[in-house]
């Protein structure tokens, strides 16, 4: 055979084993047959290919034992070898610190957050971010086959530039510290994409994903896609008015929805009403112990909250609505006045099977979203730029 043909064939055989690849990256594990109809390739073809790609230890097969037997070898899944790489997710939150690891199987390997001072500098934030990655590596993950670094960062707000400056900083650092890239975005944005990944909208094209925590934002999965906006800027719903003659809002407006729904807000209103002195976690006991007061504020909240979500679903028709962060740890209590306001709210064509429900990521979701980013394979990602968020327009 000629070299021309030998290259020609070898050509063609990196393209099949790429195309077997890229359907792992993007969907975990999956049976020889779902592999089979995916990717196109005859069953002689796709077992040379798995088989040298298990050969060269960058597949594994493994039994699925959930799966219906007949005679002969049990039913195998092929996935990517877990031990090839991992990569980390970091969420630096207003007041907190997450981090998590993922292998590139997709599956979770650990996760770990710390609370800090909202005022804690930078360059102690990226410490602490490093003390938790070192914890979870203790255990867990050999550095050497790291493969990037995922960082979230709260959405854009005041001392834009000179935030900007802080960010580039840190991922100068991170870069230097482990000698991978390092990719930013805004956090909220990247716990809509970690919920769609492996949270509780997977398998949804059509998410509309808010966030309630010490700061009120969202992000939109449409047709499948993250959505990141003209400038990077989307799923900013905490800065949609809920009371024109409400209190002024860091973002310059008044009456926001983040004067209202987030977590020192409600905290702040319980309070002033006269509600258990302790914070946060007072009126979460508060709300288990059915005291009225607390209910009836909360259903204030949900219901303002309700009424926002209803203007967002008439524009973009999702299928899902997701409700994440500290608020969402009220369950039923808060989020059936969200979905009561809601569905008060929108038109009939928008509520079409349209459900709501609370996130199930946790704290790690934003984390599990910008490790999704830096592995830039999921379906969600493939109109997404590469780099998200440019120098010039880093969040705050």
């Amino acid at each position: 055979m000629s070299k021309q043909a030998d290259s020609a064939l070898a050509q063609m055989r990196r393209t099949h084993e790429e195309r077997i690849l890229s359907l792992l990256r993007k969907q975990g594990a999956l049976s020889r047959r779902e592999l089979g109809v995916q990717s196109g390739l005859s069953r002689t073809t796709l077992h040379d290919i798995i088989s040298g790609l298990a050969a060269s230890g960058t597949v594994v097969s493994t039994a699925q034992d959930s799966a219906p037997r007949g005679r002969g070898r049990p039913a195998e899944s092929v996935t990517l070898n877990p031990a090839a790489g991992q990569a980390v997710g970091i969420d630096f939150a207003r007041q907190h610190v997450h981090v998590a690891i993922v292998n590139v199987a997709h599956e979770i390997i650990g996760s770990a957050d710390e609370a800090h001072p909202a005022d804690l500098p930078w360059p102690r934030r990226a410490e602490l971010a490093e003390r938790l990655i070192a914890r979870l590596t203790e255990s867990a993950v050999t550095m050497g086959s790291l493969t990037g670094i995922g960082v979230g960062v709260v959405g854009p707000g005041t001392g834009h530039e000179e935030t900007a400056r802080r960010i580039e900083a840190v991922k100068l650092h991170l870069r230097t510290r482990f000698g991978v890239p390092v990719l930013v975005d805004n956090n909220t944005r990247l716990a809509a994409l970690g919920e769609s990944v492996w949270g509780s909208a997977e398998g949804h094209q059509n998410v509309v994903y808010l966030r309630l925590s010490h700061g009120v934002g969202g992000g939109l999965i449409l047709g499948g896609s993250l959505h990141r906006g003209a400038h990077g800027i989307s799923g900013e719903f905490g800065h949609i008015t809920v009371d024109p003659d409400g209190p002024d809002c860091l973002c310059g407006g008044r009456g926001c929805l983040e004067t209202v729904a987030s977590v020192n807000a409600v905290t702040t209103a319980y309070q002033e009403a006269g509600g258990r002195p302790g914070g946060f976690p007072a009126l979460l006991a508060a709300v288990e112990d059915g005291e009225p007061q607390a209910r009836e504020l909360l259903a204030r909240v949900g219901a303002l909250t309700g009424q926002v979500l209803a203007g967002v679903c008439n524009v973009v028709g999702p299928q899902l609505v997701v409700i994440g962060g500290e608020l969402a740890h009220f369950g039923d209590a808060f989020l059936h006045p969200v979905e009561a306001g809601l569905r008060a709210h929108a038109m009939p064509a928008a509520l079409h099977d349209l459900r709501v429900r609370a996130a199930t990521l946790g704290d790690a979701g934003a984390a599990l979203g910008a490790i999704a980013l830096v592995l830039h394979e999921s379906p969600l990602l493939a109109r997404y730029p590469t780099e998200p968020v440019p120098e010039e327009r880093a969040c705050s």
